[in-house]
């Protein structure tokens, strides 16, 4: 029985990166093994068993067989006969299919090293187009490695569209694809993990309505990029690092792919057109509640943020209130990141400041010191009480709008 580091850990060192977390393979062994050797057994589907002390996870050697569709379609052997060049021929990329064993020494039987020295992701073998899911990862390695000049490689990129050609994107689980998509949205350059699956067409398949939007026109003076989804691409890459943000950056421009051709540049009444639109995609990846919340805010608020001077304070209140920003203060400066990153994520004007957010968060301050007790001593209950405070948040709004030379 050996042991050998795999994967992500072996490649993220060799790249001087941190390592946060260890896989490991184990050549030789049976389950019984492993088991009675104190590990214990997670999962039905493939032989992983988690270490007793450190809770790392330990795979037997195996083998894959296509045996479906999607990500689950396969048929697993693991017994002692597997070698670790065959697990590691079962692996996506190269650079993930290289070991370590318990001397330090590399076992790179597919020249994962010499692929990191090129900057390339690169499949290990044809297999690698019976997993759609690899797709998602390729691209999402792209915009985690994108910084130190990785690229897809050509047969790589060939391949991947083969797979999407072949119709296998369509049988991708939501879950296992809004975990990709989450993580990648994480990235550092994610904005590279949506032109990576354009570029192969798996945008067109997993997002059209995100695809729908490049090509798009937008007026030159508010958008020196011109393309819509050039924007949408700049904005994602000026967000902050959160997934709620980031998600609802992607999103928040959808009803602009549907504006009738006539009207272009203008896109006139585009936030209540992509509702419908945030609401489908959501659904299709599955997403959690708090990160279709804040898409939906987004989508539908953004252009109240950036007008936010123009606005009466009951507009401004309306905002708050529709953001539960007096109890979810958290969800509101989500959605002041969100609207920056837009104002932000234009051609030359990633710059520029943004006071509206400063002001919003004043508004909503001053909402907040609004103390309900006031009230409820005068005698004013249920209604009346609501009523009251309504109009006294209100009020402070518009002393903030008085007072305060935000923009």
């Amino acid at each position: 029985m050996n042991t050998f580091l795999v994967g992500g850990a072996v490649r993220d060192e060799l790249l001087g990166y941190p390592v946060h977390e260890r896989d490991w393979v184990v050549v030789g062994a049976t389950p019984q093994e492993m088991l009675d050797s104190g590990f214990r057994q997670v999962g039905r589907d493939f032989p992983v068993f988690l270490h007793p002390d450190t809770g790392e996870e330990y795979a037997l050697a195996r083998t894959e067989r296509k045996s479906g569709h999607g990500y689950g379609g396969f048929t697993v052997f693991a017994e002692p006969s597997v070698t670790l060049e065959e697990d590691l021929l079962r692996r996506d990329l190269t650079i993930n299919a290289i070991a370590k064993d318990s001397e330090g020494r590399l076992v790179d039987p597919y020249d994962g090293r010499a692929d990191l020295e090129q900057k390339l992701l690169r499949h290990v073998s044809p297999a690698f187009a019976e997993d759609p899911l690899r797709i998602l990862r390729v691209a999402r390695f792209a915009a985690r490695y994108h910084h130190l000049g990785f690229r897809v490689a050509p047969e790589t990129m060939a391949l991947m569209r083969d797979i999407v050609n072949a119709g296998e994107v369509q049988h991708l689980v939501a879950e296992r694809t809004w975990k990709e998509v989450s993580r990648a949205l994480l990235e550092r350059d994610p904005q590279v993990f949506i032109e990576v699956l354009r570029e192969c067409g798996a945008l067109a398949i997993l997002l059209p309505e995100l695809e729908a939007l490049f090509g798009v026109p937008q007026p030159a003076k508010h958008h020196p990029e011109i393309d819509t989804g050039a924007h949408v691409l700049l904005a994602l890459r000026q967000a902050p690092v959160s997934l709620p943000v980031r998600f609802a950056v992607l999103l928040h421009d959808l009803g602009k792919g549907v504006t009738p051709a006539e009207i272009l540049p203008a896109h006139h009444g585009h936030e209540a057109a992509g509702l419908p639109l945030v609401k489908a995609v959501c659904k299709r990846l599955a997403c959690p509640r708090g990160e279709r919340a804040l898409a939906l805010a987004v989508c539908e608020y953004h252009l109240h943020c950036h007008r936010a001077f123009e606005l009466q304070p009951k507009t401004v209140f309306k905002i708050i209130k529709a953001l539960d920003a007096l109890r979810r203060p958290q969800r509101f400066e989500h959605f002041l990141s969100a609207c920056q990153a837009d104002a932000q994520g234009r051609a030359g004007l990633q710059d520029r400041p943004y006071p509206q957010a400063d002001y919003l968060r004043a508004a909503l301050a001053a909402c907040n010191r609004v103390e309900p007790r006031q009230f409820v001593t005068r005698g004013l209950e249920g209604a009346e009480l609501g009523e009251a405070l309504h109009r006294a948040r209100i009020r402070a709004i518009a002393q903030v709008s008085r007072e305060a030379p935000f923009d």
